[in-house]
């Protein structure tokens, strides 16, 4: 069996069972959303040139501080339903036509050379790593719906009672 080669990514640190964590991305895989694929805005979104998205920067329940290009506050965990009225109701960086995404629009975030978190630390701030809500219900079981767990970039399905953090998208026009 080959090992493959590492390098370590240090663009945030984060804490975990008190020791610091790096995002590790893996060299010989191929980055699947690489910086020039997106428009970083002022207003705590991000445009994907790929896709024709805009995502949030931070997660649902955060805001975005511009002067010090971080979130502040605190990652909200919702039931699915929740997340959907939260989707509905949201008016962030001035827009009100926010969804959440479907199990497509967010596996396109999803960067397959990291863990810790699989996702594009300089567009995507403050992810969890933990599940992340879509808009996609289970097919033979529709109590369920579809995730994204960002530690690993791996999906299941969870209850909709359970609570699981959220992205907001919206269609870029």
């Amino acid at each position: 069996m080959r090992k493959l080669p590492l390098i370590t990514v240090i663009t945030g640190i984060a804490l975990q069972s008190g020791f610091a964590a790096a995002q590790v991305c893996y060299s010989a895989v191929t980055e699947t959303t690489p910086d020039s694929r997106f428009v970083i805005n002022e207003d705590g979104t991000v445009s994907d040139s790929e896709t024709g998205l805009m995502w949030q920067r931070c997660t649902f329940g955060q805001s975005y501080d511009s002067d010090t290009d971080t979130c502040e506050g605190t990652s909200q965990q919702l039931t699915w339903g929740e997340a959907l009225r939260g989707a509905e109701n949201a008016t962030f960086a001035d827009y009100s036509d926010w969804h959440v995404p479907n199990v497509k629009e967010l596996a396109s975030i999803l960067e397959h050379s990291c863990v810790q978190p699989s996702i594009n630390e300089n567009a995507f701030l403050s992810t969890e790593l933990q599940n992340y809500w879509s808009s996609t219900s289970g097919i033979s079981r529709t109590d369920l719906a579809w995730v994204y767990q960002f530690d690993k970039g791996i999906n299941s399905l969870h209850a909709k009672t359970s609570d699981v953090y959220l992205r907001l998208v919206r269609y870029e026009k």
